[in-house]
C-alpha cells in the first residue's frame, strides 16, 4: 500500500512538470513519432479478419463473445487516454473500436 502511495506521489509531481514537446532529446522525439505510427498501424493488423468476414461472408471461427469483450474493454482504455490527454492512446483506441465494431457486425450478419 505504501509503495502505491509513493508511486502516485511521484506521478503527480511528474505530471505537474510535463516534458517539453517536442522533447529536446532526439531519442525521445523518435519514440514519440514511433508510438504515434504504431497507434495507427497496430489496429490495421486486424484487417485480414475483417476482410475474411466481409468479403467471403464467413464468420466461422469468430467468437462474438470475445470480440464484444475486446470492444467493451477498450472503452475504459479510451477514456483513460482522453482523461490523460494521451493523443496516441486516443487515436489507437478509437481505431480499435472501429475495427472491433466491423468484426462484430460482420459476425452478427454472417455468423
Amino acid at each position: 500500500m505504501k509503495l502505491a502511495a509513493i508511486h502516485l506521489h511521484h506521478r503527480k509531481q511528474s505530471r505537474s512538470a510535463k516534458d517539453p514537446y517536442p522533447h529536446p532529446d532526439p531519442r525521445v522525439r523518435f519514440l514519440d513519432k514511433l508510438i504515434l505510427a504504431v497507434a495507427v498501424v497496430f489496429p490495421l493488423s486486424t484487417l485480414p479478419q475483417i476482410f475474411t468476414v466481409w468479403y467471403y461472408h464467413n464468420a466461422s471461427g469468430v467468437s462474438l463473445i470475445t470480440w464484444s469483450l475486446y470492444f467493451l474493454m477498450t472503452i475504459p482504455l479510451l477514456i483513460y487516454g482522453i482523461v490523460h490527454k494521451e493523443k496516441p492512446l486516443v487515436i489507437m483506441y478509437i481505431l480499435w473500436l472501429i475495427v472491433y465494431a466491423g468484426v462484430i457486425s460482420g459476425a452478427v450478419m454472417y455468423g
